[in-house]
């Protein structure tokens, strides 16, 4: 999930765990909501793991490279409380394994995406397996931010995380990283959360790293209000794409419609439930319906069954 040669305009700056700019804080807000959103151009829910990750690394120059990528895997796995094991060396290592990371020949993977991760899940709440691809000449460069994927933060966002293609710092987690991290498992939250129901969880975390928490806090509720009018137009087509939509080397315009087919179902949960944004139950319906006409399967469920008002809090 990594694009190679794209060169920065800018160095990347060390992100400070003591932020203290109101700007500051809107650009980790930024990516934090960004890396809700697939590099598709659509918006996800949260995916994560339930169970102990099982990792085997294999295929070429392996002792080269198993440490690294394990140290990797696991600061992220750390980070969410997630328990990792080496199963490597075991007979039935293929078997056995939820996540499997493959160092390839350099040929065997493309000059553009020298790396690669794919999340497996019979439901979008949680992970059964993860397969990952890595060069044997890129290993280094890929191992953070492929392991951040492997937890199952899909985005690729502009800002100071390892998972920018722009960034310039490939060793070890950034703060922002971490502070997704800890929002990702925290007990707060769950899987198959929507943006919506996630997004105020992952504020708190970055809230957590200003100096000035109560400055911080009108900031965050001054984006969220503004993050539910953009994508209000956004959902409706009557808005611009959002940056993060601009930036996918694989959106289409397919990609779009279903995109803001989706977003339409999240603002009515978010108004539904109150979350992200004031809870308005005729708001949510005028959603939900706009979700089902463009063809959502969930809206289409919930409106045969009545709508919201007839299960409140269900998704």
């Amino acid at each position: 999930m990594w694009k190679s040669g794209v060169i920065a305009l800018l160095a990347a700056a060390v992100f400070s765990p003591c932020m203290a700019h109101a700007d500051e804080f809107e650009q980790g807000m930024n990516t934090m909501w960004e890396v809700l959103w697939h590099q598709s151009g659509t918006p996800t829910r949260l995916v994560r793991w339930e169970q102990d990750i099982k990792v085997r690394v294999y295929g070429t120059n392996v002792a080269a490279h198993k440490q690294h990528a394990l140290t990797a895997l696991r600061a992220a796995a750390g980070e969410a409380g997630v328990k990792v094991i080496d199963v490597t060396d075991r007979p039935d290592a293929a078997q056995l394994a939820n996540v499997s990371i493959e160092i390839t020949p350099d040929a065997a993977l493309s000059d553009n995406q020298p790396c690669e991760t794919r999340l497996n899940f019979r439901t979008e709440d949680k992970l059964d397996s993860v397969t990952m691809q890595m060069r044997d000449s890129e290993e280094r460069r890929c191992a953070y931010h492929e392991s951040m994927h492997v937890m199952g933060v899909r985005g690729h966002p502009d800002g100071e995380t390892v998972l920018s293609y722009f960034t310039t710092h490939t060793e070890g987690l950034l703060p922002l990283d971490k502070a997704m991290l800890r929002a990702w498992y925290s007990p707060r939250a769950r899987g198959g959360m929507t943006p919506f129901e996630f997004l105020p969880i992952m504020a708190d975390e970055l809230v957590k790293l200003m100096p000035d928490r109560n400055l911080a806090k009108l900031e965050r509720d001054r984006f969220l209000t503004d993050t539910i009018q953009q994508m209000q137009a956004f959902a409706d087509g009557q808005g611009d794409v959002p940056a993060i939509v601009k930036r996918c080397g694989k959106v289409t315009p397919e990609a779009v419609h279903y995109g803001r087919m989706e977003m339409s179902y999240f603002l009515a949960v978010a108004f539904q439930k109150g979350t992200t944004a004031p809870q308005d139950i005729a708001l949510a319906e005028r959603w939900l319906q706009r979700a089902a006409d463009m063809g959502s399967r969930p809206a289409q469920a919930r409106l045969g069954a009545g709508g919201f008002n007839a299960a409140a809090g269900s998704n």
